[in-house]
């Protein structure tokens, strides 16, 4: 498994809407951008917060966290009982303390909060495939989640897709639902940054994104749904830098940006 990915996966109407491009391109994952079938998955959802790193390690299938509210009855009778993937979870602690992780914390009973199952259930329906979680850290800079996705990269020479899952843009203060095609010009800025950035290969830059990108603290007043991307930036390696997969908005401020990273030709 050569590559690494970053999906947006925005909204949790993701799971149901087919009026979302987003939506059609995981459905199209398997055939368009990564035919080849993972032998495990280790997915770094910005919905898992924690104060050191954590990693998920359930015996049987995955239990589906609702972790959303208000939303159509049908998104809370959806499952994806994927099997967990202990093994997996052992492999990433022994690999984080090895790299000068202090602490790595293993939750036997988490299962997987929508930022992880929603875009796996599009991706890889058949929930066949051992699915392992990480937990980011919003107390620490991205720098830190650019080291944890380092320490990983050997995890793909084992068959292992790493994926991080958040969103390109994420202030749901600023959604604009009466927005039609119309993109916030601050959304539009620091979309267009970080996509020059990594299809250039500057991860220094991304990860100063704070200091250097526009509108920074607007795209995102908290880094959750964004420090996936440097998990799986840091996982793709050295000379390796980003491409755009699938790109698409919702409600003027959402981007659904979501990139491979693989390597410089």
């Amino acid at each position: 498994m050569k590559d690494t990915f970053y999906i947006s996966h925005g909204s949790p109407t993701l799971s149901i809407d087919d009026s979302l491009p987003a939506r059609h391109f995981l459905k199209s994952f398997r055939q368009k951008v990564l035919p080849e079938k993972p032998k495990a998955i280790l997915i770094i959802s910005g919905h898992w917060e924690t104060s050191e790193p954590s990693v998920n390690a359930v015996s049987g299938p995955s239990e589906t966290i609702y972790d959303f509210y208000g939303f159509p009855d049908r998104m809370y009778r959806l499952k994806y009982p994927a099997p967990g993937a202990p093994e997996l979870a052992d492999r990433v602690k022994q690999l984080l303390l090895g790299s000068g992780f202090g602490s790595v914390h293993v939750d036997k009973k988490r299962g997987l909060d929508h930022g992880a199952w929603v875009p796996l259930m599009l991706m890889y329906p058949d929930a066949d495939i051992p699915v392992c979680q990480l937990s980011v850290q919003t107390n620490e800079d991205a720098a830190h989640h650019y080291r944890l996705g380092q320490a990983l990269t050997p995890l793909k020479d084992d068959g292992v897709l790493i994926v991080g899952s958040g969103a390109a843009t994420h202030n749901l203060r600023k959604i604009d639902r009466g927005s039609g095609d119309a993109v916030a010009p601050w959304a539009d800025e620091f979309d267009t940054w970080i996509k020059d950035a990594l299809l250039e290969g500057r991860y220094d830059d991304v990860n100063d994104y704070e200091k250097k990108a526009p509108h920074a603290k607007v795209a995102h007043p908290w880094p959750d749904h964004f420090y996936p991307l440097h998990v799986a930036m840091g996982a793709a390696g050295e000379n390796t830098r980003g491409e755009l997969v699938h790109h698409s908005w919702s409600y003027g401020t959402l981007s659904y940006a979501s990139y491979k990273f693989t390597e410089k030709p």
